[in-house]
């Protein structure tokens, strides 16, 4: 099973980019930004992969720029603690 199917898998990915993003000095407000820089790249130009990967898109799709920003930093919030 690929990294973009196992919403486990892409979890642990994205918070050891994190990880190592911190461990470089990357201050958290570079991190926020980036993850919704990738967010939106995820939201036009890649077809998700499981159930969890839809509802993120979905959400991402029907929300402000703002309300985008919110997403990306609770996702880097909740891979940070899972």
């Amino acid at each position: 099973m690929g990294l973009m199917n196992d919403f486990g898998q892409w979890t642990s990915f994205l918070r050891d980019r994190i990880e190592q993003a911190e461990a470089a000095g990357v201050p958290d407000q570079a991190i926020q930004n980036i993850a919704h820089q990738i967010g939106d790249f995820l939201a036009q130009s890649v077809d998700p992969k499981n159930p969890e990967q839809r509802l993120l898109a979905e959400l991402w799709k029907v929300g402000t720029d703002a309300e985008q920003q919110a997403l990306a930093n609770l996702i880097v919030k909740y891979v940070k603690r899972h």
